[in-house]
């Protein structure tokens, strides 16, 4: 399999783990200009996790970012596959592995706590991302403006 299929398997598998424990996610996500996450996930009490979806030892090694998402959200996970090597990875973030179906936590993530205003701008910027997506598939033609 090639890595954009891994990596779309990984994501879809991440998604449903997420969704199972009620949060809605976005794939392709901005918190800040300039950052773009893998994938964002927002809780119903407004908790936020980031999941960075490696597809193989090489997208691991071609990753100097991650370490900048940190402080955009409360948990940060690495999700892999099944064959990728745990000791490869970073020894703090939390870990998942994922496949087409579903994702467990390997490693919990350290919690921490984003500031209330960082949290609110998260979770304003969240629902008009949201929002503006589902405009686009209900009016692909719609001269939509994409402005965070």
């Amino acid at each position: 399999m090639e890595r954009p299929e891994i990596t779309t398997q990984l994501t879809r598998g991440a998604r449903r783990a997420l969704a199972s424990r009620d949060y809605a996610s976005l794939q392709e996500f901005s918190p800040t200009p300039g950052l773009r996450v893998d994938l964002f996930g927002l809780s119903k009490r407004g908790e936020m996790v980031i999941l960075e979806v490696k597809s193989g030892l090489e997208d691991l090694r071609a990753d100097r970012k991650w370490p900048d998402y940190l402080c955009w959200c409360d948990k940060f996970y690495f999700c892999v596959d099944l064959a990728f090597p745990l000791e490869a990875l970073p020894p703090e973030p939390g870990v998942m592995r994922a496949d087409g179906f579903g994702a467990e936590v390997v490693r919990d993530a350290p919690e921490g706590k984003l500031a209330a205003a960082r949290r609110r701008s998260l979770s304003l910027r969240f629902a008009r991302d949201a929002a503006r997506r589902l405009q686009r598939l209900e009016d692909p033609s719609g001269g939509h403006a994409d402005a965070q």
